[in-house]
């Protein structure tokens, strides 16, 4: 290289640099404007929107978890999983509506009819194209969301569906002046008790271990007489349950279900997977955590900001992707040629 002469990645890491830079400008102003809303916020409404953030960001983590296990063995985007957590929240709702089952047994019943589904989508669209070029597969998880979100379509209707909650989950609890519904607490709860779980099975287990040598070598795997196809198939069914048990607690917290519900919380959780690190499990529940607590708090307060909240979770990607790409928990790989 001739003296005076830069190579592409110095020039893309200057440009990331001075986004960093840009964006670190804005800081002063925003903290002050923060500043000033915080001495008109009460403590008790602090909080109110914390635990609200906490159980928005556990929500996303939970989702994120479904993208990292499948991208960590399989290299792939699974863009049918937020339609997974569509699915649960409606396997519920018609669990106690149309067959009268207690709300308990429909959500277990709801979770095992997901992780099937999962299961049943890597059989047919993604099995197939194991030795593909990675963009039929990923042509094909595209292809398969608007299959499910259509066919959810003219199977439940397009029209929302109000959800049934159980009255011990919504009776509010008084701390003082602060007030928290039961799910708010409940919802970090589960999410971490479901997350040190999978953790568990991942560190402790056979197939926990199988699974993490396929996302290293899958085909040196193979050879040691490792079923691939059944460990894979394992982790959509874990990823899918634990997308349906997201989807249930979303449609507790938020209740209306209808087709497309999936969509934007499936958005958010890729962004959170990304911003932790895609391809760590504990990184996408931080990540998840974090982008949580950035929608609630910037709203809270900058209200004048709310109609821009959805906008902030993309912004949150592109700088992620200009500064520091592999996340936070990430990793660098290099690709064997």
């Amino acid at each position: 290289m001739r003296e005076g002469e830069t190579s592409p990645a110095c020039g893309c890491s200057a440009t990331a640099a001075q986004a960093a830079v840009a964006v670190l400008r804005l800081f002063p102003r925003v903290l002050s404007k923060l500043s000033d809303k915080a001495g008109t916020m009460s403590l008790d409404m602090f909080f109110q929107h914390f635990f609200n953030a906490l159980t928005l960001g556990s929500l996303y983590g939970l989702i994120a978890i479904g993208y990292t296990m499948v991208y960590g063995i399989l290299r792939l985007i699974n863009f049918a999983h937020g339609d997974i957590l569509m699915l649960g929240a409606y396997f519920v709702f018609y669990g106690t509506t149309t067959f009268f089952l207690p709300w308990g047994v429909a959500v277990v019943v709801a979770i095992l009819a997901a992780s099937a589904v999962g299961i049943l989508v890597d059989r047919i669209a993604y099995r197939p194209l194991r030795d593909a070029p990675r963009i039929s597969a990923l042509i094909s998880a595209i292809a398969v969301s608007f299959f499910i979100e259509s066919l959810s379509v003219v199977v439940f209707s397009g029209l929302p569906r109000p959800v049934y909650q159980p009255e011990w989950l919504m009776t509010p609890i008084n701390f003082g002046q602060l007030k928290l519904l039961p799910i708010t607490l409940v919802v970090p709860v589960v999410s971490f008790v479901l997350v040190l779980g999978l953790l568990w099975i991942i560190h402790r287990t056979k197939p926990g271990l199988a699974m993490r040598a396929i996302s290293k070598d899958i085909e040196t795997t193979r050879l040691l007489g490792v079923r691939v196809d059944r460990i894979i198939a394992l982790a959509f069914g874990l990823g899918s349950a634990l997308a349906a048990a997201s989807g249930i607690m979303w449609a507790l917290r938020y209740p209306q279900i209808n087709p497309y519900m999936g969509i934007f919380p499936g958005f958010k959780a890729f962004i959170a997977a990304v911003l932790g690190g895609i391809g760590s499990i504990q990184g996408a529940m931080i990540g998840g955590l974090l982008l949580g607590l950035i929608e609630i708090m910037t709203v809270a307060f900058m209200p004048s900001l709310s109609g821009y909240r959805d906008a902030f979770a993309f912004v949150v990607l592109v700088l992620v992707l200009l500064v520091r790409p592999t996340g936070l928990f990430g990793q660098r790989s290099e690709e064997k040629i």
